[in-house]
């Protein structure tokens, strides 16, 4: 680990970086083919990080046909190679469908034989994924807020898993992904913001009316808090994360909570967020079909509250 860097931040915030309150992600790729033990670690720790688990060579060839749709859309700066993914501050980096569609590299790892396979061997049946992709291309600044998955994409089985898979090398600088020790056991306690649907309005409140059905936005913010380090002192445990290298892949249920370190370099972060479930559950209509509708106006559901 990088224990020359004296400082962290996330969302802006200082983190306390003191064994107490920070620390690394567990290994369990030493039992990538044992799916029983991969099912009690899920459930000990709320996460499963397999550094390694993808080929390194299809994972950066994912990464090149990144970059070169990055360069060609100019939101890379041109004075560099396209590899390093250097920000062009004159143009903002955003998730966009345009540099998943028809990308053979891409679609090959998230949702091809070894992938698939896992969560078979997981879930122990056959599986679905969600049709939509998100794709992060996260630029210098604030990382993501304190959340869980399930606000977002709750409307099918709960028993859904994130898959979490870097493009390229992430020090601890480029603001990966970070994991609330020990969150996945707070259900309880975060109760009623586990059971919010960002795209669910009440149809007896104009207000919400308005900023959800009409224009599109959400009825909540959908993170639990824009301060990690407050809310890591009042849920306890500690912020988890790793310096990633192309290849890992980190998976986890719903209900954990999680955040991302803030990117201090000028280069871009690349990642991929994409769903796995048991075929034979219900799947969020919002996130499945040739052109799923997601959080547009298609995706938002009114009730009388």
């Amino acid at each position: 680990m990088n224990s020359l860097l004296s400082a962290l931040t996330s969302g802006g915030h200082a983190l306390d970086l003191s064994p107490g309150s920070f620390g690394w992600l567990r290994s369990s790729a030493d039992a990538a083919g044992d799916p029983a033990e991969l099912r009690r670690r899920m459930e000990e720790d709320g996460y499963l990080y397999l550094p390694g688990f993808l080929d390194r060579g299809r994972v950066l060839a994912a990464r090149a046909e990144l970059v070169s749709r990055m360069a060609a859309g100019g939101f890379l700066d041109p004075s560099r190679p396209p590899d390093e993914a250097a920000w062009n501050p004159e143009r903002r980096t955003f998730l966009t469908p345009d540099a998943v569609r028809g990308n053979a590299p891409l679609l090959g790892l998230i949702y091809g034989p070894e992938i698939l396979g896992f969560y078979e061997a997981f879930f122990g049946e056959p599986v679905l994924h969600f049709d939509y992709t998100w794709m992060r291309t996260v630029g210098p600044g604030k990382g993501t807020s304190p959340h869980c998955d399930l606000p977002y994409m709750g409307r099918g089985t709960r028993d859904l898993l994130t898959c979490w898979i870097p493009y390229g090398d992430i020090p601890l600088e480029m603001g990966g992904l970070m994991i609330l020790e020990g969150s996945h056991r707070q259900s309880e306690r975060l109760r009623h913001y586990l059971e919010t649907d960002v795209d669910a309005y009440c149809e007896n409140r104009p207000d919400e009316v308005e900023r959800v059905k009409e224009k599109g936005g959400w009825s909540h913010p959908g993170h639990l808090s824009t301060n990690p380090a407050t809310l890591r002192e009042k849920l306890g445990g500690r912020w988890l994360t790793a310096e990633f290298r192309a290849g890992d892949i980190v998976t986890f249920p719903m209900h954990l909570v999680h955040a991302s370190l803030d990117n201090a370099t000028d280069r871009i972060r690349l990642s991929t967020d994409t769903r796995y479930q048991r075929a034979s559950e219900p799947a969020d209509e919002r996130w499945i079909g040739a052109n799923p509708p997601g959080h547009s106006t298609a995706g938002k559901r009114g009730r009388i509250c």
